[in-house]
């Protein structure tokens, strides 16, 4: 295999790169490539994501709109095999490095490129960690140059050995008897590098000798839906199905979920892919990759899955209100959609069942996110879509995070349905319809939630450790062993029904809350959305509730080569010792996941995180002097580890 290199390059800063004029109009450059390059050299047979760009502005202006692209058109060259080109000499140029999007016109072809996306030149070929990407049951990395000390690390070609190894492992688990092909399902969020991983999966995948269906702008729960959905109409159901996103990240960052009718695949399973992926990426030559993109070409089909996935999602509404094609009328719902993916709900959803939808928002997709976070849990998302709420008098709002498989609610006077009120709003509603069902949460639900689901409600509650996918997994593995459970939540906003197949689909739990105001109306025409307050009326909610984040110093000499787990594991045995013969407190009966401790009127839990080298320290109370003493416990006991940065706890109990 001939081998091609690529000289560094360092960018430098382009002249007048900055926001467009107040009153205006974007600008744009497209350029002959050739009168920027004169020395470049040109081949087919390289590697890729060496681009330059001129000039590129984007708008910062009517920031509802997705992101503008700019354009390098490149004349007359050799064909490009649709994405690798190489530059030999361009010490000297004045650039921005962007990462591509190409599309082949006839005898031109064109590179979009996005103005964010700048950085350093990453080898195609350079060697790859593949186990740093993953992230619990998902993968992630970025994707996106132009973040300092944030190198890409998810490459097209890393993207598409991940998807080819995702398909090796769909035919090894499906063991098709060759009478048809296996099909896989790809779709993505609103993110701006999602149309170029969409096409390294596509390679991956038709590579390996698997139908690619590609959905375009998607959800995560839609994802899981079409393994399935049974519509050869759709071509589905399909035996595995990838969604490109990274959640509420910022919009350098991407990555995967995988799905097959099985459900989203856990741990061990990510690792075996990344593992077969890290050998398929060693073997890659530029033979394979244009092989790839032939087979790519034959095996890509589009489907509107979304149609689908949405029809659903209305049916669903419409059989609890006892079949009324308009059950919300007279309501007005807005949603706040963060310019990710759930925009379609209220068009595709609410608008169909006769809600009211004026004054929603950031509803177009937008990876840039330049209105806010779309995150259920942050501050400013919820002010956002309170305030759209109360502006608009409506009855309800409604928020997603990125893909759709998060969400949260406001009732019309403002109040926020998230973290342990969202918690107690579907417990209420699961547990009329099975009374004495065990609710599974993670770690960090507060005691009140706990006295809310058991003596308010009448059910049980089961806490657990965090991550959305081990609470999903416990309240399955609940209910083989004989206790029923019906819902599995996080504080996250990640919520899963028995009854939909343990998706966390964020969508899902909205369409049980409109169910309650559909079903309430049509008995009532004069019911509004009071009916949804009244449910978790009772709740206690603590007075001061925080979150501290000790972090681990990873190259401190206390560690001794150690890893941060083995660390923070010591500090949390100390902990539990020093506080197991103190009278004021008393360790939680049962606990899952780290040190939960009750005291003054309140409760703390310190724990390790998943995959960072941090301790969150949880704080409930019901006054600032409480909570101040469970913090000074928890200080005097893990001081004794110099590696642990506990000044935001100092900070705290100092104020």
């Amino acid at each position: 295999m001939s081998v091609f290199l690529v000289r560094s390059i360092r960018s430098r800063p382009l002249p007048s790169l900055g926001s467009a004029s107040a009153s205006g109009n974007s600008r744009s450059s497209s350029v002959e490539l050739s009168s920027l390059l004169p020395m470049a050299a040109i081949s087919g047979k390289t590697i890729q994501n060496v681009f330059l760009a001129h000039r590129c502005q984007r708008p910062r202006q009517n920031t509802r709109n997705p992101s503008e692209f700019c354009a390098l058109n490149v004349s007359n060259m050799h064909p490009l095999q649709g994405r690798r080109i190489a530059w030999t000499d361009m010490s000297t140029m004045q650039s921005h490095i962007l990462a591509p999007q190409w599309t082949n016109l006839g005898n031109r072809t064109s590179i979009s490129c996005n103005a964010t996306q700048c950085g350093n030149v990453v080898s195609s070929f350079e060697k790859v960690d593949f186990l740093k990407l993953q992230n619990g049951s998902d993968i992630r990395g970025v994707a996106v140059a132009g973040v300092e000390g944030e190198p890409v690390t998810l490459t097209e070609p890393v993207s598409e050995a991940i998807a080819a190894a995702f398909a090796a492992w769909v035919l090894e688990k499906k063991k098709p008897d060759g009478s048809k092909r296996l099909r896989i399902s790809i779709g993505h969020d609103s993110r701006i590098s999602a149309q170029k991983l969409q096409d390294a999966v596509s390679r991956g995948i038709a590579d390996a000798g698997v139908d690619v269906i590609q959905y375009g702008l998607a959800s995560t729960p839609a994802m899981f839906n079409s393994t399935l959905t049974v519509d050869e109409n759709f071509l589905c159901p399909v035996d595995g199905s990838v969604m490109i996103t990274a959640s509420h990240l910022p919009y350098n960052r991407n990555g995967f979920k995988f799905f097959t009718n099985d459900g989203g695949l856990g741990k061990a399973d990510i690792k075996n892919i990344l593992d077969r992926a890290s050998k398929i990426y060693e073997s890659f030559s530029d033979a394979s990759l244009k092989a790839s993109e032939q087979a790519a070409d034959a095996a890509v089909k589009k489907v509107d899955y979304m149609a689908v996935y949405t029809s659903d999602l209305v049916a669903a509404v419409r059989k609890a209100a006892g079949n009324i094609e308009k059950p919300l009328e007279g309501f007005h719902i807005v949603v706040d959609a963060g310019n990710g993916a759930g925009g379609f709900f209220a068009g595709k959803v609410l608008d169909p069942l006769g809600a009211v939808t004026t004054g929603s928002q950031f509803l177009e997709p937008d990876g840039m996110f330049p209105n806010h976070i779309p995150n259920p849990e942050d501050k400013t998302a919820m002010k956002a879509i309170t305030q759209a709420v109360l502006e608009n008098k409506a009855d309800l709002g409604i928020i997603f995070d990125t893909d759709v498989d998060r969400s949260a609610a406001v009732d019309s006077s403002g109040r926020e349905f998230n973290r342990n009120r969202l918690i107690a709003l579907l417990s209420a509603i699961v547990l009329e319809e099975h009374p004495g069902t065990t609710i599974v949460t993670d770690s960090v639900t507060s005691d009140g939630l706990t006295t809310f689901i058991e003596k308010k409600l009448g059910g049980k509650h089961h806490r657990f450790k965090r991550g959305y996918k081990n609470v999903i997994d416990e309240a399955i593995r609940l209910n083989t062993v004989g206790e029923e459970s019906h819902l599995a939540i996080e504080t996250s906003g990640h919520g899963a029904l028995k009854e939909n197949h343990w998706l966390d689909d964020g969508a899902y739990l909205m369409v049980k809350v409109l169910n309650k105001l559909a079903s309430a109306r049509a008995s009532n025409s004069k019911v509004g959305s009071q009916v949804l307050t009244d449910l978790v009326e009772g709740l206690e909610e603590a007075a001061v509730s925080v979150e501290v984040r000790l972090k681990i110093d990873q190259n401190h000499s206390d560690l001794k080569g150690g890893s941060f787990r083995d660390y923070g594991e010591a500090v949390l045995k100390h902990l539990e010792n020093k506080i197991s013969s103190d009278p004021m407190f008393k360790k939680a009966p049962k606990n899952y996941e780290g040190v939960r401790v009750s005291g003054y009127g309140g409760w703390f839990l310190l724990r390790l995180s998943l995959h960072d080298p941090v301790l969150p320290l949880n704080i409930e109370a019901p006054s600032n002097e409480d909570a101040v003493k469970l913090g000074l416990a928890v200080l005097s006991a893990v001081k004794e580890f110099p590696a642990l940065d506990t000044s935001a706890l100092d900070k705290f109990v100092q104020q």
